[in-house]
């Protein structure tokens, strides 16, 4: 199974969620309007990674602790996104918690706003 195939199998085990591109790269939308993941074929970089959004304090927390592992997305490291590296053996129980989380962040905004 690649990277995108098991991306895609976390990320569209969500309820509402709807996968299309975006930025030439495979995306995933809540209630199709904001994105919580997007596959990143080496988009800007030679590597393959998943960007995400992710609770307030979390992206930085990840990137100090394990900076081998996850980055700061360009475009989206600003409102917190993550990015974890996919082509270097992940842990792929930490990828689909991340996606979870992910997917979890956004849909809570998203109820907030009613």
């Amino acid at each position: 199974m690649t990277p995108l195939d098991r991306v895609r199998i976390y990320a569209m085990s969500h309820p509402e969620v709807e996968e299309r591109l975006s930025h030439g790269e495979p995306t995933w939308f809540v209630r199709d309007k904001r994105a919580f993941a997007m596959f990143a074929d080496h988009h800007h970089n030679d590597r393959v990674a998943v960007w995400c959004a992710a609770p307030e304090g979390f992206q930085v927390a990840s990137v100090e602790s394990a900076p081998d592992q996850f980055f700061r997305p360009p475009y989206v490291a600003a409102k917190g996104w993550v990015g974890m590296y996919l082509d270097a053996s992940p842990d792929w129980d930490s990828v689909s918690d991340i996606v979870d989380q992910a997917y979890q962040t956004v849909s809570t905004r998203l109820s907030k706003r009613g």
